[in-house]
């Protein structure tokens, strides 16, 4: 990877890693389920109409818009309403690496190998770390809603996989255009008609900064960015930059809003990410195995001479 494309994808982790602080800046005033249906119709509006649609059945646009939108966005902001630290709430969803594996194992018929049960392992015993915080960073309704995040982001990789586009920048800008409705019919079947009135009554600065931050830098450039690296490098290069995002989200959530980070987080979230990192990263790709794999050739080569 150039040093230019690192600069600017650490700069996105940045944007996504702060993005949940924002998140709970914006869902402490509006209704959560709105305002990611008012982000989505941002995102999409009027972008959608200088993109080509791509070449891909409307049953995965479909799809997509409902996964991302209700599923990976919807539940993540409801889980901060629900009390989930902005901070935890960007590691736990890492866990969406975990649920791939799982996913992956019974549509792609991939393998289980030792690295990536020993990462799995890794991460669950973090996730159940988490569980214990007593300081307020955690709640178990927050918790199984950015579970639900996380599994829906795995089934949405597995939906473009599937799909087989070429086109992920267009795929993404046509899919997240059928979020906003679910999203809003799912608000109005738990809220009732009165959300309308309440979000709109307590609508501030604070909420429109956090839907135009969650639309343009998040989602149409971040994404965008992001889709860009995703087809000039190898997965295994780009994936473990995603990290980064839970760093600045920790960060964001303490700097923000004060949130206590304490011994119990920092050793929860720091299995959860080195879990990740041990699934993402194939062996062959370590420096321990390159050094091991150049010892085993000289030794070899010391032998024959």
């Amino acid at each position: 990877m150039t040093f230019k494309d690192a600069c600017l994808g650490l700069f996105v982790m940045f944007i996504w890693g702060i993005n949940f602080s924002v998140i709970k800046l914006g869902v402490s005033q509006a209704d959560p389920l709105l305002m990611t249906a008012i982000r989505f119709t941002l995102a999409t509006m009027p972008l959608i109409f200088f993109v080509r649609k791509p070449d891909v059945a409307w049953r995965y646009l479909v799809s997509y818009g409902v996964l991302f939108g209700v599923g990976v966005w919807g539940m993540a902001s409801w889980s901060i309403t629900a009390g989930l630290s902005a901070g935890m709430t960007s590691v736990l969803l890492q866990t969406n690496v975990i649920f791939g594996l799982f996913i992956g194992y019974l549509v792609f018929r991939d393998r289980f190998t030792i690295h990536k049960v020993i990462g799995a392992l890794f991460a669950f015993t973090g996730l159940a770390l988490s569980l214990m915080a007593t300081d307020g960073t955690i709640t178990i309704k927050g918790v199984a809603l950015v579970m639900i995040s996380a599994l829906s982001w795995s089934l949405v990789s597995t939906l473009v996989k599937k799909s087989g586009t070429r086109q992920p920048f267009a795929f993404s800008i046509w899919g997240m255009a059928f979020a906003p409705l679910p999203l809003l019919l799912f608000a109005l079947s738990l809220n009732g008609t009165d959300i309308i009135t309440t979000t709109i009554n307590s609508w501030n600065g604070y909420t429109t900064f956090s839907v135009l931050f969650q639309a343009y830098p998040t989602t149409v450039f971040g994404y965008w960015v992001w889709n860009r690296m995703l087809v000039k490098y190898p997965l295994s290069t780009v994936a473990p930059v995603n990290l980064m995002v839970s760093v600045f989200g920790l960060l964001g959530g303490y700097l923000f809003y004060g949130e206590h980070v304490g011994a119990l987080q920092v050793i929860s979230a720091a299995m959860i990410l080195a879990g990740v990192l041990i699934i993402l990263l194939k062996p062959g790709n370590t420096f321990l195995a390159a050094r091991l794999a150049q010892w085993r050739v000289r030794k070899v080569s010391d032998q024959k001479v």
